[in-house]
């Protein structure tokens, strides 16, 4: 017997029958494949309209309200061919701009963009989850720097550019093409950065000799003293890590496709930073980029010496020269006293030391010299071992050193305190061999009332430890590092990058043991308060009231013993109840001290 195929509109015209012939819709429905409501659709269609009520219909809606109509499209596909480059998130930017109603979506410009041969559609990448995804707060926090080549000039050299762009505004602060990339050239560049727009907190690069000798001799190069003197503090990237400084690398990527890329070499070295300079200044002001919300650099960006913030003159070493016909303006070789400048128990964040003038002649006491922290994080100097991590391999730590103690700095902050194992012939050795007389001990504040701060890892339990006590933080936080603010009553526990109080505590330590806690600094301002609720747990009375931030809410007997959970904001307390949520006005300041609710007593338990 022949197999014989029929069409979709005979299989339902045949499912159709037999439902008419007394068959049911539900036994139908299963020998056909489909469901009960399209057996009832069909059914409804071939009454409707007979067996042309059978046949495919088109699922085209009647309108589509998001289509791009035809002149938004002919204005996206002229500014795609003005502008080669410029991607679909750019092109909806430039039609808000030039008042385009409505504006269109990114999908509906990609779209229109392949309909016309424009782009070519291809599969995006996945992105890698191991990516750390990160951005300072605020501007002058982090420079990153690095070098760029593919300046060709017209003699058949190729010169290189020293970039650096600023970490939270992506404004490109430096942007110098030298002839060759030596460590002058390149902290020449970097010496103009600092005059014009003032001293950052910290500046990131990567492992080249024009920025570090960590594999090298343990020496010290010119930029690490530009680094060291200014108290700027350097952060190396770890061998082969690129994305570490993905800002900079990709503002390599726009500078070539947008400038260095179209083949025509430059006359010469000042043709070559004239046409930087210029598409520096559109960068910076004009061009919007993708990564900040579509703003400018410039509307992110605020320098130190515009916004008065540059406590201390800038200070640069007398070998800094002229290069590539550069010219640098050195500051003025006198030093304003520091002492009257700084608060009193305070100590200042940078070295008083002016670059230019000789290190001071040690004729006795304490002595002061650096040393690089090696790749493994572990220096061996004078004899002794000081362990200081691999997160710090490549700066540069300053020694204060006496008979009594040695006090490790970095950027001019305290960081580690040991016992001395020096005897004065030591300190005069390494007086001769490149030490200097040292100022006053950089001991945190010792009177009362005076606060101080440590940074600290949260173990696995939400504790940590302080002067050989254990404290509890909070289980929640556990694993996290954090600022401890030790103030004589109280302390804070708060995110190091954007100061955020997390936790609040009483302090169980005495002052005198707080005076010589490890790594202990002078505090800053205090941390701000969480704009975010802190989520608490509370276990009802046997007369069902809990206590939260010192205040009592009366929940009901029904509730007795019961665990609740309470949102803790500035002004309301939000409570949890099995069967519904209470909010109750805030009627008193003090910070929350406990998170996690005592466990109830068992029953018969005797206390």
């Amino acid at each position: 017997m022949a197999l014989v195929d029929l069409s979709v509109v005979e299989q339902r015209y045949r499912a159709v029958l037999a439902v008419l012939a007394g068959a049911s819709v539900s036994e139908i429905a299963a020998q056909v494949g489909v469901s009960r409501q399209t057996m009832h659709s069909w059914l409804r269609r071939y009454r409707e309209s007979g067996l042309s009520g059978l046949v495919d219909r088109s699922r085209r809606p009647k309108s589509s309200p998001s289509q791009l109509s035809a002149e938004v499209e002919a204005v996206v596909c002229e500014l795609r061919r003005e502008h080669p480059r410029w991607g679909p998130v750019r092109l909806v930017h430039e039609a808000k701009r030039l008042g385009v109603d409505p504006v269109p979506s990114r999908m509906a410009v990609y779209r229109a963009l392949v309909r016309h041969g424009l782009v070519s559609p291809r599969q995006r990448r996945k992105r890698r989850e191991g990516y750390l995804r990160w951005e300072r707060p605020a501007p002058m926090q982090l420079w990153q720097m690095d070098i760029v080549g593919g300046v060709f000039l017209a003699d058949g050299s190729e010169a290189k550019v020293v970039t650096g762009v600023d970490d939270h505004s992506r404004y490109c602060v430096i942007a110098s093409v030298v002839a060759r990339p030596t460590g002058r050239a390149v902290c020449l560049a970097f010496a103009q950065a600092l005059q014009r727009f003032g001293v950052p907190e910290e500046v990131l690069t990567d492992n080249g000799k024009q920025f570090t000798d960590r594999f090298g001799k343990g020496g010290e190069v010119l930029f690490d003293r530009i680094c060291r003197d200014n108290g700027i503090a350097h952060r190396l990237t770890q061998p082969r890590s690129p994305t570490t400084t993905g800002k900079v690398e990709r503002f390599h990527q726009t500078l070539r496709r947008e400038l260095l890329d179209d083949g025509v070499p430059f006359e010469d070295l000042a043709a070559a930073q004239a046409a930087v300079d210029a598409w520096v200044v559109e960068y910076n002001t004009r061009r919007p980029h993708q990564a900040i919300g579509m703003a400018c650099p410039a509307e992110r960006f605020t320098p130190t010496t515009d916004s008065g913030e540059q406590l201390l003159p800038l200070r640069l070493p007398g070998a800094l020269k002229a290069i590539d016909g550069q010219v640098i303006a050195h500051p003025p070789s006198s030093t304003p006293d520091l002492d009257a400048q700084t608060p009193a128990g305070e100590q200042p964040q940078r070295h008083p030391v002016n670059a230019e003038q000789p290190a001071r002649a040690w004729s006795g006491g304490p002595v002061e010299f650096d040393r690089v922290v090696p790749a493994s994080g572990n220096m061996f100097v004078a004899g002794r071992q000081f362990w200081l991590g691999p997160d710090r391999a490549g700066m540069m730590v300053t020694f204060w050193a006496d008979t009594d103690v040695i006090h490790l700095l970095v950027a001019g902050v305290r960081i580690k305190s040991f016992r001395s194992h020096l005897s004065n012939a030591d300190l005069s050795k390494l007086a001769a061999s490149g030490g200097r007389a040292a100022g006053p001990a950089p001991l945190p504040p010792t009177e009362p009332g005076t606060a101080v701060e440590v940074d600290r890892t949260i173990s696995r339990s939400g504790t940590v430890s302080l002067a050989g006590r254990v404290v509890l933080a909070a289980e929640i936080l556990n694993g996290r590092r954090v600022t401890v603010r030790i103030e004589e009553h109280t302390l804070m526990f708060f995110d190091p990058d954007t100061r955020e109080l997390l936790r609040t505590r009483p302090n169980p330590i005495s002052w005198d043991r707080v005076r010589h806690l490890r790594d202990a600094r002078p505090a800053g301002p205090p941390p701000r308060p969480s704009a975010e609720p802190v989520t608490v747990q509370r276990v009802a009375s046997n007369s069902g009231v809990i206590m939260v931030v010192g205040q009592k809410v009366a929940l009901g007997r029904i509730h007795a013993r019961a665990i609740v959970t309470v949102h803790v904001s500035d002004t309301t307390l939000t409570i949890e109840l099995p069967d519904d949520t209470r909010v109750v006005r805030r009627t008193t300041t003090q910070p929350v001290r406990s998170v996690k609710a005592a466990r109830p007593r068992k029953a018969g338990h005797v206390s």
